[in-house]
């Protein structure tokens, strides 16, 4: 089957389930927002997808508003567990050297 009959067949049924906006290319987006959310970095999602430059791997992938404030909270969660263990250590006398 070629590309063309392909995505004439995908048109179809996307008509047919009324979805009118959903095609062979929303699977593509759709698969790279799903390795955004594994936590592929964007070069490696960039190769993945064959892209040169990551501008054009960035209009692939539609994170919501949860997966920010989900990513942010763990990397907060990180920088303060990192703090903590640094206050710890700090505070934490010194044996003398003999």
């Amino acid at each position: 089957m070629s590309l063309w009959t392909w995505s004439k067949v995908v048109r179809r049924i996307a008509l047919a389930a009324d979805v009118p906006k959903f095609s062979t290319h929303t699977t593509r987006h759709l698969c790279l927002t799903d390795l955004a959310r594994m936590g592929w970095e964007l070069h490696t999602i960039a190769t993945f997808a064959g892209h040169r430059h990551t501008d054009s791997t960035l209009r692939y992938i539609h994170l919501s508003g949860r997966d920010l404030a989900d990513k942010f909270g763990r990397s907060m969660d990180h920088i303060h567990a990192q703090r903590i263990a640094m206050l710890a250590a700090a505070g934490t006398p010194r044996l003398p050297r003999h």
